[in-house]
C-alpha cells in the first residue's frame, strides 16, 4: 500500500506536535509544514526533514491527509480547501466557529467522500477507552476541567477553549438531545469569559454539571458519572479509572456493600493514537471515532453556553 502523503497546517504549540507524529507513523508520509510565519515554518520543516511552507494553497491536490492547528477563525476556510481538492481533513476543535460553517464542512465531506474528524483529543485519553458503563447511561454527571493561565489559546471563551472536551465526551455518553441548559461564569485575565459553570438538562433525564476554568491555580480533569446502583470516575490528568458499585452483601445492617476497583492507565500518546486512529479510517474508509457531526455538536452546545453567558454578562453590566 502507497503511504499517504500527510502535511500539518499550523504549526506553533500543538501543531509542531501533530507533525512530530506524522513524521514518526509508518504507512504514511510527511511531505510538508505550513505556518503564517516563514521563521517557524522553516524551523520545523527543517527539523523533521520536510518543506517548510507559509501558504497553504500551495498543497492543494498535492497530499492526501491534512491537520489542521490553525487559530480557530481560520479552521472552516482551510478545512474547507482541502476537501475541496480532495483531501481527508483532521481539523483541531473547536471544528469552525460557527455552526453553518461546520455544516458546510460535513457537506463537502460528505460529497467528496473524505474522512472529515475533530480532535477532541480527550476521546483518545486511555482512561476515556477503556471506560465501560455495561450499557447503562449515567443520571447525572459532574466534572471538573480546571487549569492555569496560559498566554496561549486565548482566541476563545473558556467554553470553546477547555470545556468543549467535557462536552464532547457527556453527549457522545448520554446520546440524548439537550433539553435545557443554564450557565454563569465570569471574566478574569481575559477580555472573555475565563471560568464557567452550565448545568444540561438531557430529553433522557440525565443532570450534567460541568466546570471550567483557565485560571485556577491546580491542574484538575475529572468526571464523575452516576447510575442506578453504580459510580464511575475518571481522572483524564492521571489515567486513572474507578469504579464503584452496590454489591449484594450489607456494609452495615440495611446499607449494601460497596465494591471498588480502580484501573490506572499507562502514560500513552493520546495524540499519536488520534492521528493513527485518523490514518486508519482513511485506509479502511470508515467514520472516526470523532466525526464532524460530532463535532458539530459539541460545538452547537458550547454556543449556546457561550451566548447564555454573553447575555448574563450584558446584564451585569447593565444593572
Amino acid at each position: 500500500m502507497n503511504p499517504l502523503k500527510c502535511a500539518v497546517i499550523g504549526v506553533g504549540y500543538l501543531g509542531k506536535f501533530h507533525a512530530e507524529k506524522y513524521a514518526a507513523l509508518p504507512g504514511c508520509e510527511l511531505v510538508a509544514v505550513v505556518d503564517a510565519d516563514p521563521v517557524t515554518a522553516a524551523e520545523i520543516g527543517d527539523r523533521l526533514g520536510v518543506r517548510g511552507l507559509t501558504d497553504h494553497r500551495a498543497l492543494l491536490g498535492k497530499v492526501d491527509a491534512v491537520s489542521v492547528v490553525v487559530p480557530t477563525s481560520l479552521h472552516h476556510r482551510v478545512a474547507r480547501d482541502f476537501l475541496e481538492a480532495g483531501a481527508h481533513v483532521l481539523v483541531e476543535k473547536p471544528i469552525t466557529v460557527t455552526v453553518e460553517e461546520a455544516d458546510e464542512l460535513i457537506r463537502i465531506a460528505k460529497e467528496k467522500q473524505r474522512v472529515l474528524m475533530v480532535g477532541h483529543l480527550e476521546r483518545f485519553n486511555a482512561a476515556v477507552l477503556g471506560l465501560d458503563l455495561d450499557h447503562h447511561k449515567p443520571l447525572f454527571i459532574e466534572s471538573h476541567r480546571l487549569a492555569p493561565f496560559k498566554p496561549r489559546a486565548n482566541d476563545v471563551s473558556v467554553v470553546l477553549d477547555l470545556m468543549i472536551h467535557d462536552i464532547d465526551i457527556i453527549l457522545d455518553m448520554v446520546d440524548s438531545e439537550v433539553e435545557r441548559i443554564d450557565a454563569k461564569g465570569v471574566a478574569v485575565l481575559t477580555g472573555d469569559i475565563d471560568i464557567a459553570n452550565a448545568r444540561l438538562q438531557f430529553k433522557s433525564g440525565c443532570v450534567a454539571n460541568v466546570t471550567a476554568s483557565r485560571v485556577s491555580l491546580k491542574v484538575e480533569r475529572k468526571m464523575r458519572m452516576f447510575m442506578p446502583n453504580a459510580y464511575v470516575s475518571v481522572d483524564f490528568q492521571n489515567r486513572v479509572l474507578a469504579r464503584h458499585r452496590k454489591g449484594e452483601g450489607e456494609m452495615f445492617p440495611g446499607v449494601p456493600e460497596i465494591l471498588s476497583e480502580e484501573s490506572v492507565f499507562e502514560n500513552g500518546d493520546a495524540l499519536m493514537e488520534e492521528i493513527r486512529h485518523f490514518l486508519d479510517c482513511i485506509r479502511e474508509h470508515r467514520e472516526p471515532l470523532v466525526s464532524g457531526a460530532a463535532g458539530r455538536r459539541a460545538l452547537a452546545t458550547a454556543i449556546e453556553i457561550t451566548n447564555l453567558l454573553k447575555v448574563q454578562e450584558s446584564r451585569s453590566c447593565t444593572a
